[in-house]
């Protein structure tokens, strides 16, 4: 966890809202889902916790700006996530109105009454989120971050006449440097890694034609690394048999394995595909995002010679 945070502290970087005078920063190598924008639109911003069967709000009217980030660190907690945005917000003259965490915040009828991007852009793991609403000369803004157990989420809302997001993120789709150093670090001292920008549907072991960041960055590090040998190990949600998902999850690590191989050139000697089914989750199977989450594939070192 402490790297996690070490990687966290030295790579927050540019990006984020874009408009008069707002610019906060996530961070370095998050990987953006993209901005979403409405001109002309209204967003409710929670004020206070669910109580009573009511979520107190305030409604702000004009742009409403959407965007959601996943910071491929494993061991991120949501408080790492949040407190360098609501130090730049305060710095920067926002008025925090509302900040909570899980429980307090009135846990799942909270999380499911306010707006949420969907899976795989943001990830809400019930038992590990915070969130704060923060105002500021008409507009509106909400911060919300989440984790598992491979990855942090950051979902920013803002609305009103300031709300202008500017996707400056779209290079964190391709290799960055950064990307590379969290995924080497998290080999090299835990022996796993996530590939967690991968999306598969349930049943499905495609992985479609998108790049993934991800898999350029291992392909960087298993030809930097010859000596290194891998392991590709998928896993799914817990729907369907046993069996059939055991079969699944290592379709699934094969489709990997041969990407890696045929589009990104990884010989193909330093990788094993697997696959563990329903038996190692890393969330709850009882959530669409839980299930989301847990269909993945893992990188897991298994040789340095």
């Amino acid at each position: 966890m402490r790297k996690a945070a070490s990687l966290l502290s030295a790579g927050f970087a540019c990006l984020l809202l874009g408009g008069p005078g707002v610019a906060l920063e996530v961070p370095r190598g998050a990987e953006s889902a993209g901005p979403q924008e409405r001109p002309l639109d209204s967003y409710a911003l929670p004020t206070g916790p669910w109580a009573d069967g009511v979520l107190p709000t305030q409604v702000f009217e004009g742009r409403v700006s959407r965007q959601a980030w996943r910071v491929p660190v494993p061991g991120t907690t949501t408080l790492e996530l949040l407190a360098p945005l609501r130090a730049q917000l305060e710095a920067d003259g926002w008025e925090i109105v509302f900040a909570c965490q899980g429980r307090a915040c009135g846990g799942f009828d909270f999380r499911f009454s306010i707006d949420v991007l969907p899976a795989p852009d943001m990830v809400v793991d019930l038992a590990r989120f915070r969130f704060l609403s923060a105002t500021r000369d008409g507009s509106g803004l909400s911060v919300l971050v989440s984790r598992t157990e491979a990855a942090g989420y950051i979902q920013i809302i803002q609305a009103g006449a300031e709300a202008e997001l500017e996707d400056v993120t779209a290079s964190a789709r391709a290799v960055s440097s950064a990307a590379s150093v969290s995924l080497g670090e998290a080999l090299e001292t835990d022996g796993r890694f996530i590939l967690s920008d991968l999306a598969f549907e349930t049943g499905s072991a495609s992985l479609g034609d998108a790049r993934f960041a991800s898999l350029a960055t291992l392909a960087d590090y298993l030809r930097a690394n010859p000596e290194r040998r891998v392991a590709l190990v998928g896993h799914t949600d817990a729907t369907g048999s046993l069996e059939g998902n055991i079969a699944l999850s290592k379709r699934r690590a094969g489709s990997v394995r041969a990407r890696l191989v045929e589009v990104h050139g990884v010989p193909a000697g330093q990788m094993d595909a697997e696959g563990m089914g329903y038996l190692a989750p890393i969330t709850t199977n009882l959530t669409p995002e839980g299930r989301d989450a847990n269909r993945r594939v893992e990188v897991i070192l298994t040789s340095t010679e």
